[in-house]
């Protein structure tokens, strides 16, 4: 059974899927991005705020959320 974790705003992303949690600081973390927007393989759960953290799925996907990359491991862990 899957374990749902809040992305924040009322999204939700299954636990077991996150690969890696990331913060959005680095540059080729940005072009990662930019990139996954380019192959229509990004969710974006930030609902028009600051991006804090990039979630990378285990389906090459990338998510990016409005929650700090600190917040989410806590709630994975939590």
């Amino acid at each position: 059974m899957s374990k749902f974790v809040s992305a924040g705003f009322g999204s939700f992303v299954d636990a077991e899927k996150i690969t890696a949690i990331l913060q959005p600081d680095s540059a080729p973390v940005r072009r990662r991005i930019q990139e996954a927007k380019e192959a229509s393989v990004l969710i974006d759960a930030t609902y028009g705020r600051k991006i804090r953290a990039v979630l990378y799925l285990e389906n090459g996907w990338i998510m990016i959320c409005a929650i700090g990359a600190d917040t989410m491991a806590e709630r994975l862990n939590g």
